[in-house]
């Protein structure tokens, strides 16, 4: 199901309108032609004409009829969900979208407020909302930013496989979701280099080892588990097993037995009582939120090392730039053979600053260089953010550990209650 605004329904047409709006009364040269907003529904709890009903309003309280857009309704996933692409050119005065609401700060709130609307208008059908939009995959400020800043081509492609790793349903599909974020991924279990990744553009391959143990096979299975809330693996608990013939067999055995799984039954009770857990089912949802809230958490901190690598390569490049400068402004002054014999001499110091010159224009087109200095600062406060952050990360890992054991030792109590007592059932009958 379809429905636009100010453009043709036909989408190779509804991209002829965008650019028509665009060439004629577009105000900057942005590279951004469109942005493209997502909004989902639980399962089974809407039809897709109410879903593009919900949508049209939507996108009249967050557009105001100001840009033109392309709504479609997808039934292709269990849940239904719709897709909003809208000309980034504002058809009233001709400024882009980032110009009104998406710079700096006004991004953060921007987004926010198209949530908030969403929930609202959720709220008003009678439908479900997310209560922590935090878990949720939505594209945060920084993760924007990244996209739109000229950054170093391994951080550009551990970015463009973050964003795969938060849309797959397991690694076989994340392979196949490569392909349409442009990287070209390569997968080969029996071999040394059992993956290897390479973005359009780029020319040789990157191995998945040499981008980080986050960037390896078995981490991003378990990256992607973990945005699914899947818990990928079993504690070990200390209920022992009473329907054992040696158990069964000794009274004072089955006592001493039956004491010590109770005390750890006790245990998972307090445990699950301090994370105010009402029932099993309760205790699985709080579980599987922290869960998804440690793999939101995994990726903002892999971002953060992301970001201060790049800027790590960013200083020393810089630097090197600093310091061989007033050698080439010396070149520059001479001429003839002083400038000859200059050179020459320092040919090394020359070609030095040649290459990081052209690095920095790569990177900054506008010739707005920072300092070394600046950058550094930079760091030092992105290592402070990323400390804290591995504190929260560390606490929370701390609380699922807790909250795992608990659940898992409940299971193990009951479970082996049950055959204990199917066990003395059949001594009995043997008797």
């Amino acid at each position: 199901m379809i429905f636009t605004s100010g453009c043709d329904r036909n989408p190779y047409q509804a991209s002829h309108d965008f650019d028509k709006v665009r060439t004629s009364i577009g105000t900057g040269r942005s590279s951004v032609l469109s942005q493209h907003i997502i909004q989902s529904f639980a399962p089974n709890e809407v039809t897709p004409e109410k879903a593009l009903q919900i949508g049209i309003e939507l996108c009249k309280r967050f557009l105001k009829e100001e840009y033109q857009y392309y709504l479609a309704v997808h039934t292709d996933k269990e849940h239904i969900h719709l897709h909003c692409i809208f000309n980034n050119i504002n058809s009233v005065d001709g400024k882009t979208f980032e110009t009104h609401e998406n710079q700096g700060k006004k991004s953060e709130r921007s987004w926010k407020k198209f949530m908030d609307l969403s929930d609202e208008l959720c709220r008003e059908n009678k439908l479900s909302v997310i209560e922590n939009p935090e878990t949720s995959k939505g594209k945060s400020h920084y993760e924007w930013d990244m996209n739109r800043q000229d950054i170093s081509w391994k951080a550009k492609l551990k970015f463009a496989i973050d964003q795969v790793v938060k849309e797959s349903e397991n690694f076989e599909d994340f392979l196949l979701r490569c392909k349409a974020h442009n990287i070209e991924a390569v997968y080969n279990p029996n071999h040394k280099i059992d993956l290897k990744f390479r973005l359009a553009g780029q020319q040789k391959f990157a191995r998945a080892k040499t981008l980080g143990w986050y960037y390896e096979v078995r981490q991003i299975k378990r990256r992607i588990d973990m945005y699914k809330g899947v818990m990928s693996y079993t504690p070990k608990t200390k209920i022992i097993a009473t329907d054992t013939e040696k158990i069964q067999g000794s009274l004072g055995l089955y006592k001493w037995a039956d004491l010590k799984n109770k005390q750890e039954l006790s245990r998972a009770i307090n445990i699950a009582s301090q994370f105010q857990v009402k029932d099993n089912q309760n205790l699985e949802d709080i579980l599987h939120l922290k869960y998804r809230n440690q793999g939101v958490l995994s990726e903002k901190l892999n971002h953060i090392k992301v970001e201060i690598d790049d800027l790590d390569i960013k200083i020393k490049v810089t630097k090197i730039a600093k310091k061989y400068k007033a050698v080439s402004d010396e070149s520059k002054s001479l001429t003839g053979r002083k400038k000859t014999k200059f050179d020459e001499e320092h040919a090394s110091e020359l070609k030095s600053y040649s290459k990081t010159v052209k690095q920095l224009k790569e990177w900054y087109p506008d010739g707005n260089v920072p300092t070394p200095e600046n950058l550094d600062k930079k760091r030092s406060t992105l290592m402070q953010e990323c400390s804290d952050m591995n504190e929260k990360y560390k606490a929370l890992k701390a609380e699922i550990k807790e909250l795992d054991y608990a659940r898992q030792t409940l299971d193990d109590y009951f479970r082996n209650e049950q055959k204990t007592k199917e066990a003395q059932k059949k001594k009995q009958e043997l008797e």
